[in-house]
């Protein structure tokens, strides 16, 4: 389209500092411009296309729904919303699934299976719900409010009442807001991923964990970004002793189609009940026909190769000129560059690597079947940009 970036700035609301790339074609890990110039991407959507552009398995599922019907309602049954369902619990051993758009959403209900199970079972007051402070857990008003880093509150104050946010790490002064307040649930990332690439603690996790159970609180692990095997586990939960009360899932799950799922234990499977809840176009046939085709294929193969693929990332860029720190855990990795993480970036997509941003450093989450060659020329790409002296 002739002058598109010009009329995007003209009809979008400029809310995205987009980079000065108009995609127009992909296959696999590589994109293509409108120029033609070709880029190896290592950026996956932002952890979306977890099998790359144009996966034919995954084009096929959503082909062959779209040929049958793109919608109905929940009012109705539909069997790829069911089979999706009946994928994520057989594959983790929880008991059911509620589907909506987006990761914040998933949250969304999360924070309200969290509220209603303690007012059932405890009273109206105990409606607090502690996260972590560098958190993010998405841009609803309430999930803003949940995301523990004040920068994203500010311009939309006042933020919806009953989220405290406390250090990762500091057990006591969890045990302290605890004795504190009336609380319903923790909700955490394993990894902090839009506040950086920061792993928790695996001792500080099972820490949290354990508290949570001592005080019949719900524990919630966000694994919008860390989940669908990105992590080299089908959710980054199984990589602790632990197992959540709830888990929320998005991002790679639909594999670039939008739908999340919050997906519930014993403990809070029967909290909501019919008109407690609800989404028009959650479980949607045609974006659960996609999501099947990919939670299906996500097998101990797959997360080999992804943890395989991940060695040899953090092998080659651990301790090279120019690179503070490697973070991360499986294809979800983050880079803290001498040079600044912005430069970095543009530096990558002037020599065909797409590479994304969080707080200071370079992320990394590209396709979970990116081919080894496409990983070592994108590495060997940002060894050169990254380099000093």
């Amino acid at each position: 389209m002739e002058n598109l970036k010009e009329l995007d700035k003209t009809y979008i609301a400029n809310t995205y500092a987009r980079f000065p790339v108009e995609i127009k074609y992909g296959e696999g890990s590589i994109i293509s411009d409108e120029d033609g110039k070709q880029y190896i991407d290592m950026g996956g959507g932002i952890a979306v296309n977890i099998f790359g552009m144009q996966d034919k398995v995954w084009k096929n599922a959503v082909v062959s729904q779209l040929n049958k019907f793109q919608h109905t309602s929940n009012l109705y049954y539909t069997e790829p919303c069911v089979a999706l369902a009946k994928l994520l619990v057989e594959k983790t051993e929880m008991k059911k699934v509620f589907f909506s758009n987006s990761g914040a959403e998933a949250n969304e209900c999360a924070i309200k299976v969290m509220r209603k199970y303690a007012q059932d079972k405890k009273g109206p007051e105990y409606y607090n719900i502690i996260t972590l402070k560098n958190s993010f857990h998405g841009r609803t008003l309430a999930t803003l409010a949940a995301t523990g880093q004040e920068d994203y509150h500010k311009e939309f104050l006042p933020v919806t009442q009953g989220f405290i946010s406390v250090t990762p790490g500091d057990i006591v002064e969890l045990e302290n807001t605890l004795k504190n307040n009336k609380c319903a649930g923790i909700l955490i990332e394993t990894i902090q991923g839009e506040g950086g690439v920061i792993p928790l603690d695996p001792v500080y996790i099972e820490q949290v964990y354990a508290l949570a159970k001592e005080n019949d609180l719900v524990f919630a692990v966000d694994e919008v970004q860390t989940g669908n095997g990105r992590t080299g586990k089908l959710y980054s939960y199984m990589h602790y002793d632990i197992k959540p009360d709830i888990f929320t899932t998005a991002k790679g799950l639909g594999g670039g189609l939008p739908i999340g799922a919050t997906v519930l234990g014993e403990k809070v499977e029967f909290v909501l009940s019919a008109g407690k809840h609800g989404s028009t176009f959650g479980g949607n046939p045609v974006c659960a026909a996609g999501a099947v085709s990919i939670i299906s294929r996500i097998d101990e193969k797959l997360l080999s190769d992804v943890m395989q693929k991940s060695e040899i990332v953090f092998d080659t860029l651990s301790g090279a000129s120019g690179i503070k720190s490697v973070t991360g855990k499986g294809l979800m990795i983050g880079i803290e560059t001498e040079k600044g993480a912005e430069k970095v970036v543009n530096e990558c997509i002037e020599k065909g690597v797409l590479v994304l941003k969080a707080k200071n450093k370079v992320r990394l989450v590209p396709p979970l079947n990116i081919g080894i060659s496409e990983l070592k020329k994108a590495l060997s790409i940002i060894l050169e940009i990254c380099a000093v002296g």
